[in-house]
């Protein structure tokens, strides 16, 4: 596999991974979502221009993810995180 295939293979095994915790395989709870950013983002939570060293705001950056209102994250809605916060580093140093 090129390398962008494995980033892709990856990602999705990251979400499927966390979205199992609870039983609902296809979204994550509001509790496996923070895990995730804690577990598999913990230097990017630190970094101060992206404000998500705050619990409050990564409170509202889950709850902001929710497009459709559903109180849960779902695949599409997970990649606009990881494609955003991408875009949010990309030509910055991401480092604390």
């Amino acid at each position: 596999m090129t390398q962008l295939e494995t980033a892709m293979a990856i990602l999705m095994k990251v979400f499927d991974t966390y979205a199992a915790a609870d039983g609902d395989k296809d979204t994550l709870s509001k509790a496996e979502a923070k895990t995730l950013l804690e577990k598999e983002l913990p230097g990017l939570l630190k970094v101060p221009y992206l404000h998500l060293w705050n619990p409050g705001e990564v409170e509202a950056l889950l709850k902001g993810l929710d497009f459709n209102g559903d109180a849960v994250v779902d695949f599409n809605e997970f990649v606009i995180l990881v494609a955003a916060l991408t875009c949010a580093c990309h030509g910055r140093s991401c480092k604390k």
